[in-house]
């Protein structure tokens, strides 16, 4: 039976495949991104899209639709200028300009409870156009 949390300020669910998924890119290593998606009928946050841990940043930027809002999760990696190897996590709230207004508005109101169940966040970006979460900004903010 699938198990479900319930994000409190805005009723929606967030799946047992969802917190499986970031604890299997956060620990195992073997997720380079999540693309999470709500689904307006049942109320429940799903995984929309999984890139492997071959995949770039570009393929989770084109993963992303031009017309929907979508969450995102991306573990950056990168070596300090100590030359030590260190990983980030970034959690991506995608709402495009084109999309809709009640989808923008239950996207919005719905991240702070997603966050809340997906532990071991490092920064936050929001994005309405792939220039506000550019690679350049990705790698200054981690370092």
């Amino acid at each position: 039976m699938a198990m479900a949390f319930k994000m409190a300020t805005t009723s929606m669910w967030v799946t047992d495949e969802c917190k499986n998924s970031f604890h299997q890119m956060k620990w195992k290593r073997v997720h380079r991104y999540i693309v999470f998606k709500i689904d307006e009928k049942s109320r429940l946050v799903t995984v929309d899209k999984v890139g492997g841990p071959g995949e770039s940043y570009d393929d989770l930027a084109a993963s992303l639709p031009d017309d929907d809002c979508r969450y995102a999760v991306f573990d950056f990696d990168f070596v300090t200028v100590d030359n030590c190897r260190k990983s980030k996590i970034f959690f991506i709230a995608w709402a495009p300009t084109a999309s809709r207004i009640r989808a923008k508005m239950l996207y919005a109101t719905s991240k702070d409870g997603l966050r809340r169940v997906l532990e071991g966040i490092h920064y936050e970006l929001q994005a309405t156009d792939p220039t506000e979460m550019g690679f350049d900004l990705i790698r200054d903010r981690a370092k």
